[in-house]
């Protein structure tokens, strides 16, 4: 049965009022933004607990800072693309550094902000947070997994960013985080494996994880048999899955709406080179500026769909068989 495709902003948005109705530590903040990332919602529900710092990111996040030093809890939000590489010398130093209890939940990352073009597409945010001391790095796959990461992240003290994205995309899990009739458990810093496999193991993340479900589906039907593991949270990678997948499957495939450059793929590459070195295909933007268009030209033109990671898939899996027979 299809389920409705659900934006992961909306997740958090909904989610923020939950959790504020319970916790009148939690504040929110937004960059003149807040219709979009979905912390207006809960600013219209608590106002006194909502700041609106307008267009001064650096602030939003210093204000952050101050709030957390004080014994609150905020979220601090904005677009991606600002959110990190416009204040990202107060992230460093005000927030990671000092290891404070701050909440940054960017929305509008990748390239599926579409036609806001260039300047708007979110494709390194992950390399500058994931290179942080302190800092937590997840991207939910889908509307359920948001709202588990956003309960996850306000139980969790410590620094955090949290991606989330603009269009409406599949919803994979049931409400109670089942796929495919198992059951499981959201724990920040531990992968889910949706699929089990022996060929090749696919690692995803964000809203490319409904495309690697895909690519499993095409792939079966030639015989092939991937493994599919939701790898939400960034930092702390999940090692233990990552090594699993290198020892059973002998090829690995990752795939994010982000630069290859520094985010999933150098991620898991990293674990797999201090493990079990095992042929490594990166599915993502490469070394290159993006343009505008629409999300799916966009997604298309960068490489970023199930047809590509399949593509991917065999040449990983190919790579493994050459060095099996040399």
């Amino acid at each position: 049965m299809s389920r409705p495709k659900i934006a992961t902003r909306d997740a958090y948005g909904r989610t923020l009022i939950e959790l504020g109705r319970n916790n009148v530590n939690i504040v929110a903040l937004d960059a003149d933004l807040a219709d979009s990332t979905r912390s207006g919602w809960f600013g219209r529900e608590f106002p006194e607990r909502f700041f609106d710092v307008g267009i001064a990111e650096e602030n939003l996040i210093t204000v952050a800072a101050g709030l957390a030093a004080s014994g609150k809890i905020p979220f601090a939000s904005s677009f991606a693309v600002f959110a990190t590489e416009r204040a990202f010398n107060q992230i460093r130093q005000s927030v990671a550094f000092c290891n404070l209890n701050v909440k940054i939940v960017a929305s509008h990352g990748g390239v599926t902000v579409g036609e806001d073009g260039a300047s708007h597409h979110a494709i390194f945010d992950i390399a500058l947070m994931r290179i942080l001391p302190n800092m937590t790095v997840v991207v939910p796959s889908d509307a359920v997994e948001t709202t588990l990461a956003t309960r996850a992240i306000a139980e969790h003290f410590g620094p955090v960013y949290m991606r989330t994205g603009r269009p409406a995309v599949p919803q994979i899990y049931e409400e109670d985080f089942r796929f495919e009739g198992k059951q499981f458990s959201f724990e920040l810093g531990k992968a889910v494996t949706l699929k089990e496999g022996s060929d090749v193991a696919i690692i995803a993340t964000g809203l490319m994880v409904s495309e690697a479900l895909s690519a499993a589906d095409q792939l079966a039907a030639e015989g092939v048999k991937a493994r599919v593991i939701d790898m939400h949270t960034i930092k702390p990678l999940d090692v233990g899955v990552v090594v699993r997948a290198a020892v059973d499957c002998g090829a690995i495939v990752t795939a994010e709406e982000h630069t290859v450059i520094g985010g999933l793929g150098s991620a898991v590459a990293g674990a797999s080179v201090d493990s079990i070195p095992v042929p490594i295909e990166m599915v993502g933007v490469r070394d290159i500026f993006t343009q505008s268009g629409s999300p799916e030209e966009l997604l298309n033109e960068y490489g970023l769909t199930a047809r590509h990671i399949a593509e991917a898939a065999r040449r990983a899996e190919a790579r493994k068989k050459n060095l099996w027979s040399s």
